[in-house]
């Protein structure tokens, strides 16, 4: 295991392995609510990518998806 994925809290692993299960999720389609607060972790110890994009080539607004990074 790397440093930063042995030092994290269960729900942040559990976050982290979903996501990186997953492939990209979108952040309002996480299953818990907690997984939403280990995102922000996540991404300060560099594990997760955050970004938006438009989901329909009509839409107006972009929405936020959440990938692990080396993957």
């Amino acid at each position: 295991m790397s440093k930063p994925y042995a030092s994290l809290s269960d729900i942040e692993r559990k976050t982290f392995e979903l996501i990186k299960e997953v492939g990209e999720i979108q952040t309002k389609n996480l299953p818990n609510k907690q997984m939403l607060g280990a995102i922000a972790t996540l991404k300060n110890k560099g594990l997760v990518e955050i970004y938006k994009r438009y989901t329909t080539s009509w839409q107006r607004k972009k929405k936020k998806f959440v990938k692990a990074k080396g993957d």
